[in-house]
């Protein structure tokens, strides 16, 4: 049985797309890595959350955002989408869906709110990647 702790000391945050192979393109084995995903891999407040549960309860040091190529998020319209669902079902939801135009500003952003958190005792060794969903490939932004 392999430990809860991951072995790399590694959080990756990312987007739910399921072409991200995220395990491959870092080189990763099961147990070595935390993979925090949700719809555009952005940094919200649950993110923030995990990752302060990852980096003190489990003692993960460093953390990667990945986000990628062809992103669903890449333009989406939160107040369209939010209008839908109030319309639809009479519930407005408590949460938003912000979406992006620039790919790799977006990166920088993410990365620049965990460096910012004061819950994160290693909020220094974060870096950026963009993960092209063509060729499978990492690249690094910051």
């Amino acid at each position: 049985m392999l430990p809860a702790p991951p072995s790399r000391k590694l959080a990756i945050v990312t987007c739910m797309d399921a072409r991200l192979d995220l395990f491959a393109a870092f080189g990763l084995e099961l147990g070595e890595a935390h993979i925090l995903r949700n719809a555009g891999g952005l940094v919200t407040d649950d993110v923030l959350r995990s990752l302060a549960i990852s980096q003190r309860a489990l003692g993960t040091q460093e953390v990667a955002i990945v986000h990628h190529t062809g992103c669903g998020m890449d333009g989406f319209d939160d107040i369209g989408f939010r209008l839908e669902l109030t319309s639809e079902t009479g519930a407005v939801p408590t949460w938003d869906v912000p979406g992006f135009t620039d790919l790799r500003a977006q990166v920088q952003r993410s990365v620049d709110v965990v460096r910012n958190c004061p819950w994160l005792p290693h909020r220094g060794a974060v870096s950026g990647y963009v993960y092209d969903v063509e060729t499978n490939e990492l690249q690094a932004t910051t």
